[in-house]
C-alpha cells in the first residue's frame, strides 16, 4: 500500500508587530468608537527609530538619544488613514505629525 501524505494547511501567521499591531487596532477602534473589525492594517514597516521619541517628537520635549527597535503600523478606518508608532517598553501610540 503507497502512503501519500496530505500537507498541512498553511496556518495564517500574525501580522508583523503582533501584539503592537493588535494595540493600535484595538486603540484606534476605541478612539473612533467603532468595532475593531473595520479598522483595515494597510502596512507593518519594522523601523529603528532615531531616539526615544518613535519618531513621532513634540516641541519641547527630551528624549532617550539611543536607537529603539520597532514598528510603524498604518492602519484605515471611515476612509481615514492612522499611523502608529511602536517600540522600546512603551506601547504603540498614534502619531498624527511624523518627524521620521
Amino acid at each position: 500500500m503507497d502512503e501519500t501524505s496530505t500537507p498541512s494547511s498553511p496556518q495564517p501567521s500574525p501580522p508583523a508587530g503582533g501584539p503592537a499591531v493588535r494595540q493600535s487596532v484595538a486603540d484606534l477602534a476605541a478612539t473612533l468608537d467603532v468595532d475593531p473589525g473595520e479598522v483595515e492594517v494597510v502596512s507593518v514597516e519594522e523601523v529603528t527609530w532615531r531616539d526615544g521619541s518613535r519618531g513621532c517628537a513634540q516641541p519641547g520635549m527630551s528624549y532617550t538619544q539611543a536607537l529603539i527597535d520597532g514598528s510603524r503600523i498604518i492602519l484605515r478606518a471611515g476612509g481615514r488613514t492612522y499611523e502608529y508608532h511602536s517600540g522600546g517598553s512603551q506601547p504603540p501610540s498614534r502619531c498624527d505629525q511624523p518627524t521620521e
